[in-house]
């Protein structure tokens, strides 16, 4: 890719949209023998496995998305016409696992982001801070302690379309032509904000 056309590329931290009225929310992913399959095994930008089917039971009844963000806010689940398009579009970037949610009777599937971009510009970010030896956690030193408004270097991204931030795995980013194809299929509970 010419430098100019990379530097228009655009991207954006998708988010579920909390200001849908009635939406539903859901809890954390439950694993075939009953345990807890949250953060740990899908925040790690790396492929899982999981043995037997997942449920997501509802922490709170409500209207169904076709995107969500489970266990807390931090794994995308998506309705099967968003996981079949993301299949298509992203295959080198997901790993998608059906999942059973509470209630519905409809295919949904559990979004498994399993590329890791190094990407965060430091200086346009609103504010970023780093763990430091006085945090008492030495194997966390020099990693990202928080980020606030973030901001991403596009040159870095390459040619990934749906990744988390390395440092900072609870950002999920997407290319525009992702936002914009979610757009296109009216895709609910959706919410973009251009890094």
């Amino acid at each position: 890719m010419k430098p100019g056309i990379l530097m228009s590329m655009r991207y954006f931290k998708l988010s579920e949209d909390v200001y849908v009225p009635g939406r539903w929310e859901l809890g954390t992913p439950i694993g075939a023998e009953g345990q807890e399959l949250g953060s740990p095994v899908f925040l790690q930008g790396q492929p899982a496995t999981v043995q037997g089917p997942m449920r997501i039971p509802l922490y709170q009844t409500g209207k169904p998305l076709d995107f969500s963000l489970a266990d807390a806010g931090a794994i995308p689940v998506v309705h099967s016409r968003v996981g079949e398009f993301l299949a298509r579009v992203a295959s080198n970037d997901v790993q998608l696992f059906p999942v059973e949610v509470e209630t519905q009777r409809e295919l949904y599937f559990l979004v498994n982001v399993i590329r890791i971009v190094r990407c965060i510009d430091d200086q346009a970010s609103k504010e970023v801070t780093y763990w430091t030896e006085k945090d008492g956690l030495p194997e966390k030193v020099g990693a990202y302690f928080s980020v606030s408004g973030i901001r991403i270097d596009p040159t870095k991204v390459g040619d990934a379309k749906v990744f988390r931030t390395w440092g900072w795995h609870i950002a999920l980013i997407v290319s525009e032509e992702i936002k914009d194809a979610l757009e296109r299929m009216g895709a609910t509970g959706t919410r973009f904000t251009e890094v």
